[in-house]
């Protein structure tokens, strides 16, 4: 009887009571203790704070402090090399090599001139304007194997890529892009959406006014007379023949130019493209005309 009057009662205190979870269970007494040091055991009474200090008050140091020491930048005299290094234009490279291989993959259309809008759109060259980028560096790796006749736009070209271009046969054009106008480049589509008129190209800092006004540098604000007698200079000193554009039969292409304020081919500065709507509005006010063409 005694036994199952204890199962009973059991059985009944199971009915009753909670179940047991992780909520209503407990550790035994002493089973956890506390992590920290108390004050003036074990020998010490820093609790972990070292002696005297910025360690001891938790004051951290600044970035570059040196701990007494004389910092770098007091140790070592001014580098006047420096000076606006962070400021300098960068032009990342493109070979002539690449430059070929675009144009045999279809990625580059020979038959219009290519500028810096259109190798973006191959999606395989890419500028960074953090970065002070500021467009094209055409270089000359790959010069025996390129074939291509093309009018082609860059920022920034050496002698022997000049040569090997107009050699094929094509034209070259050194030209210059602000900042605001490398943005609207870098990414049309996003520009276009964003629906702010197409800003008018800047002119040149003084700095490289010099190169792009320059006809042997193929610059865009060189005098035309000037660019074709140094085509000329340019074939005697590397021996080759002067292909005559003019019985070209793109010819017309070969001499497209942009307007020294223009920024895409086919646009003028100060119209707002609709890409939803697929239309063009142009600024109609007479102040307006004359700051975009000025």
């Amino acid at each position: 009887m005694a036994g199952k009057q204890g199962k009973d009662l059991a059985l009944s205190m199971l009915r009753t009571l909670p179940r047991v979870c992780l909520n209503n269970i407990r550790d035994n007494p002493g089973a956890k203790k506390p992590s920290h040091r108390g004050r003036g055991q074990h020998g010490g009474d820093k609790h972990g704070a070292g002696n005297k200090g910025s360690g001891q008050r938790q004051n951290f140091m600044r970035t570059g402090y040196e701990t007494g020491n004389t910092p770098f930048y007091l140790r070592f005299s001014r580098e006047p090399y420096y000076k606006g290094h962070h400021l300098r234009r960068e032009y990342p490279p493109l070979s002539l090599q690449q430059l070929q291989m675009f144009i045999d993959t279809n990625r580059l259309d020979v038959s219009k001139p290519i500028d810096l809008a259109s190798l973006l759109n191959t999606g395989l060259y890419n500028i960074k304007l953090e970065w002070k980028h500021a467009g094209v560096h055409l270089t000359d790796e790959g010069a025996e194997c390129f074939k291509a006749k093309i009018n082609i736009e860059v920022q920034w070209a050496s002698e022997p890529v000049i040569a090997v271009i107009e050699r094929n046969g094509g034209t070259i054009t050194t030209a210059y892009y602000d900042p605001h106008c490398l943005f609207a480049l870098k990414d049309a589509d996003k520009f276009f959406t964003s629906g702010e008129p197409i800003p008018r190209r800047m002119l040149p800092p003084t700095d490289c006014l010099e190169y792009y006004t320059s006809a042997a540098t193929r610059g865009y604000l060189a005098n035309p007379e000037e660019i074709s007698y140094e085509r000329l200079v340019l074939s005697q000193k590397y021996g080759y023949e002067v292909p005559k554009i003019e019985d070209d039969p793109n010819y017309e292409m070969l001499i497209q130019r942009k307007d020294p304020r223009q920024l895409f081919y086919g646009l003028e500065p100060g119209w707002v493209i609709s890409l939803k709507d697929k239309a063009i509005l142009k600024p109609k006010a007479e102040y307006l005309k004359e700051f975009y063409t000025s």
